[in-house]
């Protein structure tokens, strides 16, 4: 978001070349505060105040600049320039951006940049999208075992300004294999003349960096870890993920599950609905509900079928939408509750017996429920109306009651097992299970329903 606020302000000190102001401005509040009121100004401005800032803050501050005001820029400035911001990014946020440029613009500005962070930027990128190694920093603090505590805490001092975080410190080997990990805290109160390996923690938790990062965030997540390190097959250490990473990762997988609920395609990026033109939005929300729409067919066709029911008992009909919305509901419960349990592993496709047979009895138990608050809404309101032939309104309440018991036992059910076969068969519950429910619950439903009619009223 762009804060215009302090924009005539700050064109008023760069025009009178207050430098030592604006580096006080910009060293005073948060990076991202900084950056939300920078990203007002047009390029050449945004970097003759950056240019006057310790190549750190320079970096934390480009890093949260608006996305557009960034690719801006780099088609703004030149390639010099450019390197040396890419240079100064904290190297996950690096290539975050890097990503998003086209492959000439990456051939134009990766040779400007340092060669240490060029080559951290082409060993980071190889990585596959979604995966630890694609989300990691490479800044982190390593010690070797034969340390002493007092030459660790002098090291970390040196190297502090430089790393992401000083709080675990991984401990490596020669080769730079992962032997285990202490805790700043650990090297602070450890007695004096102690060495890193009398003090270290060698029970590691670590993730592979091929593994997906969702699942790496929520290790992060359970074990409540400020940081994760990331090893190759070797074992060796080649980055970390941070706590403030996991929540970034976990809020855009949970962006991306809302959506696909709701049969949207799309990239599914965070904060970026604004940024989208209604020609995207279209592309991207138009399909499923083409599809749906198409399948809605099968509804009104069954409708028509039994048209003749709905002739000779007219009442029937305005139950339809309380069968169709209440089993709809029944099956986006149980279908919601399963996705979430698969997310976070807390089922596999193993637990399908027990995870319908769990929300059986769960549906059995609400459908009771239903079922009498149904026979009694017909008794109430249609108890009086005169008998027509055989159909008494106590027939009616009874198959409206039926129909909705089975409804809901049928659409919880379904909503349970799409997610499961979805995951079976290596596809995202999330895309599968919303879109489809309504529609196959209104199916089933009406089958259901006037199946149930004919029988009890004997139409």
């Amino acid at each position: 978001m762009v804060n215009p606020l302090l924009v005539p302000e700050l064109r008023e000190l760069l025009n009178e070349k207050s430098y030592a102001e604006l580096c006080e401005f910009c060293e005073s509040i948060h990076p991202a505060q900084v950056a939300e009121f920078l990203s007002a100004l047009n390029p050449k401005e945004i970097w003759e105040i950056l240019s006057h800032l310790s190549p750190h803050l320079r970096g934390e501050i480009f890093s949260h600049i608006d996305e557009d005001v960034q690719l801006e820029m780099i088609n703004s400035l030149g390639r010099d320039v450019m390197g040396k911001l890419l240079s100064d990014m904290p190297p996950d946020d690096r290539v975050d951006l890097v990503k998003r440029l086209s492959e000439e613009q990456r051939q134009a500005i990766i040779p400007a940049m340092a060669q240490a962070e060029r080559e951290d930027l082409r060993r980071l990128i190889a990585y596959p999208e979604g995966t630890a190694g694609s989300v990691m920093t490479s800044e982190y603090a390593t010690l070797t075992p034969e340390l002493t505590v007092d030459e660790a805490l002098l090291k970390l001092r040196r190297e502090a300004p430089d790393k992401e975080t000083i709080y675990y410190c991984y401990v490596v080997d020669e080769n730079h294999r992962l032997k285990g990990f202490v805790s700043l805290k650990d090297l602070i109160v450890a007695p004096h003349g102690a060495r890193v390996k009398d003090i270290m923690y060698e029970d590691v938790i670590f993730a592979r960096a091929n593994d997906d990062q969702e699942e790496v965030a929520r290790i992060i997540q359970k074990y409540d870890l400020l940081a994760i390190p990331v090893l190759d097959d070797e074992q060796r250490l080649v980055g970390i993920i941070t706590h403030d990473d996991a929540m970034d990762i976990l809020q855009q997988e949970q962006q991306e599950d809302v959506e696909k609920l709701m049969a949207i395609g799309g990239p599914h990026e965070v904060g970026v609905y604004t940024k989208l033109s209604t020609w995207e939005h279209f592309k991207s929300r138009t399909p499923w509900i083409l599809v749906l729409a198409i399948m809605g067919f099968v509804s009104g066709f069954i409708i028509q079928s039994y048209e003749g029911i709905l002739l000779q008992v007219a009442i029937l009909a305005s139950f339809m939408p309380m069968l169709t919305g209440t089993g709809g509901n029944a099956g986006s419960q149980s279908a919601t509750l399963v996705i979430r349990a698969l997310a976070v592993k807390e089922i596999t496709v193993k637990d399908a017996l027990k995870v319908l047979v769990k929300e059986f009895g769960v549906a059995f138990l609400m459908s009771l429920v239903l079922a009498t608050i149904a026979y009694f809404r017909v008794m109430v309101f249609y108890g009086n109306t005169p008998t027509l032939d055989h159909v008494t309104p106590q027939a009616v309440g009874l198959a409206v009651a039926v129909a909705l018991a089975l409804q809901v036992i049928v659409s919880t059910l379904i909503g349970a097992l799409l997610p499961l076969v979805a995951v079976s068969v290596k596809i995202d519950p999330a895309v599968v299970a919303s879109p489809l429910l309504a529609t196959m619950v209104d199916i089933f439903g009406l089958l259901i329903y006037f199946n149930v009619a004919r029988l009890i009223l004997h139409l």
